[in-house]
């Protein structure tokens, strides 16, 4: 006889989870005690949306389900913002939440929420254990939910009095991973149609990569001289020196090779939705009917033709895809060869940092530093913002989950996220790039740092404003500033009383000096750089945007 707490931490186990995020709740006593006996580490977090984005970090960098357990009513509610960001950006993920016991349902009891209503558009399912002997079932179960065709959240609701009733349940076995394989026939098509292109063009994106896809399709893509981008926060796909790579297709496109996607007479989409903001708002390939032909590679039927009618469709997760296309070969040199060539030079003259700009910090020269000391397996850990234009356009990905970024556009995901890769993979280098309004939307997560012996370096890019929003508001209501402007506290004092260490950049050239003391520190460190509102991108001034130049 066991508690439905015990089933719920052997079910994890049986599933080879090693950790989980959480933020304690009196609805689930009975797992925190049964997790006091477990292997399982459990990464204690202080505010639920940052443990839900731990959670999701977790899912994005392995490919296995990360675990987040929250309380029920403010606790659930917390966590959606990790729920969102894991639908949105296809990750598998459990989030499990404490409920009111089963015979008060339904009278409003205390923090009381209808979990099926609330996340029922966000989770790929939603499930109530009512009866402690399903437990094996239903949370394998989820782990099945989450991992098959499109990834994404679970959310398993439980009643705090299932949680100590006693059962005898069956032992829970793990669940079986779900691979969709493309056919002879596909691949025979996709052969056909790329021997009769003129200007393809490949873009990678999406989960269920592996490592080893990656490099199987770096290889099959210089086989074929094909020119290939990476979707909007997927740069870690492909090694940005490769000779095939012509730059990220997202926010900010280089405008030259949007001019080429728009002109190809073949795209092929592999592992990705295509969604509008990789898309540039649908007019890379429009939707529903493409001008270019489309071959579309995705693991569920059901994102096959629901945005873009493809010419091909190939029910096939990327690793598979991977291993099947790299068994091809073109019976010459392509065509679109010296093509290719070229878009890399425009990649590489695009990603090449400009050396000047406004203010005493000239963020150009702090980027080319940063591409000469971060190692190549370093993870860089973002946000949503302005700021984030810095690492996506100048910063040069070169190895399989090196990167860690919502495409949801969620603000707040850098630090938890960087706890998380720091947590998951302790022998590499985690920065965290953030701004200042997306760092303190959860800058409670430095303690978990702290708590946890994450030895993350923080780069605060401090302008004093909710940048983004400012360049819109500038844009299209010029000189009329209202509700964008933000008071900060000193970032770097505020590291050193969480017990870090904390440095503040006022110059270019204190930006160095000041990184190499924080890697060399040990600890969870910010290095805070005091930029002038007027670098609002690498490109225009918020002088030059409000005045319409």
């Amino acid at each position: 006889m066991k508690t439905g707490g015990q089933l719920i931490v052997e079910a994890l186990e049986a599933n080879g989870v090693e950790r989980i995020y959480s933020v304690p709740g009196e609805s689930y006593l009975a797992v925190l005690d049964a997790l006091h006996d477990s292997a399982i580490r459990n990464i204690v977090c202080r505010q639920e949306g940052g443990a839900a984005m731990m959670a999701d970090c977790e899912g994005r960098l392995t490919g296995r389900p990360g675990i987040c357990f929250v309380t029920r009513g403010p606790g659930a509610t917390n966590a959606s913002a990790g729920i969102h960001i894991a639908r949105q950006d296809s990750n598998p993920m459990l989030l499990f939440v404490g409920q009111v016991a089963r015979g008060i349902k339904e009278r409003e009891a205390f923090q009381e929420v209808d979990y099926k209503a609330f996340y029922g558009s966000m989770a790929k399912w939603v499930v109530e254990i009512d009866d402690a002997t399903r437990i094996p079932e239903l949370v394998t179960r989820a782990f099945a939910v989450a991992t098959s065709g499109r990834p994404g959240p679970v959310v398993i609701s439980l009643p705090e009095d299932m949680l100590t009733d006693e059962v005898d349940a069956p032992s829970a076995l793990p669940f079986t991973p779900v691979e969709t394989r493309p056919g002879a026939d596909e691949m025979a098509e996709l052969e056909r149609m790329l021997a009769g292109a003129e200007r393809p063009f490949v873009i990678l994106g999406g989960t269920r990569w592996t490592e080893q896809a990656v490099k199987q399709m770096c290889a099959a893509l210089e086989a074929w001289k094909l020119p290939v981008g990476c979707s909007f926060r997927r740069q870690a796909l492909c090694d940005q020196l490769h000779p095939s790579y012509a730059g990220d297709v997202g926010i900010g496109i280089n405008p030259k090779l949007g001019d080429y996607i728009k002109k190809a007479d073949l795209v092929l989409l592999v592992g990705c939705r295509f969604g509008e903001m990789p898309s540039s708002d649908y007019t890379l390939l429009k939707s529903p009917y493409p001008d270019q032909k489309l071959v579309h590679i995705y693991p569920d039927p059901h994102e096959l033709g629901r945005v873009y009618r493809p010419t091909l469709a190939i029910n096939a997760t990327p690793a598979s895809f991977a291993e099947a296309f790299g068994a091809t070969a073109p019976a010459s040199t392509p065509a679109w060869a010296n093509r290719t060539e070229e878009l890399h030079q425009g990649y590489m003259d695009w990603s090449t940092p400009p050396s000047d700009g406004p203010g005493a910090v000239r963020m150009g020269p702090i980027m080319a530093h940063l591409e000469e000391v971060l190692p190549e397996d370093a993870i860089i850990a973002n946000g949503a913002g302005n700021f984030a234009t810095w690492v996506h356009r100048f910063h040069r990905f070169r190895r399989f989950n090196s990167q860690a970024a919502p495409t949801s556009g969620s603000m707040g995901y850098g630090l938890p996220g960087g706890v998380a890769a720091k947590i998951i993979y302790p022998e590499r280098e985690v920065v965290v790039w953030a701004g200042d309004g997306d760092f303190l939307m959860n800058g409670q997560e430095f303690a978990t740092a702290i708590q946890h012996d994450a030895a993350i370096v923080v780069v605060i890019l401090n302008n004093g404003i909710y940048g983004t929003i400012r360049m819109h508001q500038e844009r299209d209501y010029p000189g009329r500033v209202s509700g964008t402007s933000l008071v900060n506290p000193d970032f770097a004092a505020l590291a050193r009383a969480y017990g870090g260490h904390g440095e503040t950049v006022e110059t270019t050239e204190a930006f160095a000096p000041a990184f190499e003391r924080a890697r060399a520190s040990g600890k969870p460190a910010i290095v805070e750089v005091k930029l002038d509102p007027e670098a609002i991108t690498p490109t225009r001034t918020l002088t030059e945007i409000r005045e319409g130049r």
